[in-house]
């Protein structure tokens, strides 16, 4: 036998071995192949962007990390989605993931507007840019490349002048539905604050009374249980604002539940298919409407203009829009 026959002979035995597995190699034919899998087409793009979303049980979210992927897929980009859960901690893990991935980008919702800075500033030492939408990073000391969100501000004024629209000139009690860990629902309840306060100082005999302010976790069940309890404790509850649409399908079931719809108003945000659907009902008056789609298609704009080394506005607020029964009955998506 020649030098070289054998020398062929013991590379395909070696080859032979790690196919079987027992060969002096750790890595399994498994192994080997899941190596080679680094996602869909990743090889062949641009760069992966990562999306730790809120939460995709809420179709908002839902809709954002729909449309940020198919802005992304346009430009080249694979998004990699993360669903946080709510979750600061399950969050920081994404973006810990992202950073060791090393993505061009990473998006978030932030589940803790405070609580995630630390995992920020690591992608800020990684030289990865951190883009936020709909809601907002306050942390100190982080540095957030672009965000693409609602004017929450404006739109909580909106949701206060729809609640004196239909609670009118008598005043009432008036219960909110919060989430307070997102910046976003901060500013909706600010905003509708300063419209009742105006009004209250202008109808000292017929006020509107906040008389809870009750975390609703901006879900259908813990809106649900924190209207029933608020119910127990004020059964002669006028009104409700809700700070997103799920949480004011959650009291709108709880005040089913009561023997109480139709008597107590309720507001919401956000404009999701099932919340216009609610309004058309008649079982929500109206709600601030968002832009979702927008924010998404936006967002990705900007991570093409950052990446590229063009400017962008780093702070874009996009304005609701008020949506009432008469917007539901020619609503083509509504049934």
């Amino acid at each position: 036998m020649t030098s070289k026959q054998s020398t062929k002979i013991i590379a395909l035995l070696a080859l032979f071995a790690i196919t079987l597995g027992c060969g002096t190699s750790s890595e399994t034919e498994s192994d080997l192949l899941q190596s080679r899998q680094v996602g869909p087409d990743e090889s062949a793009t641009k760069g992966v962007i990562g999306f730790s979303a809120l939460t995709l049980t809420n179709p908002f979210f839902k809709i954002i990390a729909d449309s940020l992927t198919e802005a992304a897929e346009s430009h080249g980009f694979v998004v990699s989605i993360d669903d946080a859960d709510l979750d600061v901690n399950t969050q920081a893990k994404h973006i810990d993931s992202y950073i060791a991935r090393k993505v061009v980008a990473i998006v978030i919702n932030p589940a803790d507007r405070v609580a995630i800075g630390p995992a920020i500033k690591s992608a800020n030492e990684a030289g990865i840019p951190v883009f936020t939408n709909d809601l907002q990073c306050v942390a100190e000391d982080v540095e957030i490349a672009g965000h693409i969100g609602t004017d929450n501000f404006q739109g909580g004024r909106l949701a206060g002048q729809a609640m004196i629209e239909a609670v009118g000139d008598g005043g009432g009690k008036v219960l909110i539905l919060h989430f307070a860990q997102a910046n976003s629902c901060v500013l909706r309840v600010r905003g509708f604050y300063e419209v009742i306060d105006e009004y209250n100082s202008e109808h000292p005999d017929g006020t509107m009374d906040i008389v809870s302010e009750l975390d609703g976790g901006g879900l259908r069940d813990q809106g649900f249980k924190a209207t029933s309890d608020a119910l127990q404790a004020h059964p002669d509850l006028d009104a409700i604002f809700a700070i997103n649409d799920p949480s004011a399908l959650g009291a709108v079931k709880a005040l089913e539940q009561a023997g109480k719809q139709g008597q107590v108003t309720v507001i919401g945000f956000d404009g999701q298919i099932e919340g216009k659907q609610a309004i058309k009902d008649g079982l929500i008056y109206a709600d601030p409407i968002q832009f979702p789609v927008k924010m998404g298609q936006r967002t990705v704009e900007n991570i093409v203009k950052y990446l590229e080394g063009e400017e962008f506005t780093e702070m874009e607020l996009i304005p609701t829009a008020l949506y009432r029964h008469a917007d539901g009955m020619k609503d083509p998506e509504l049934n």
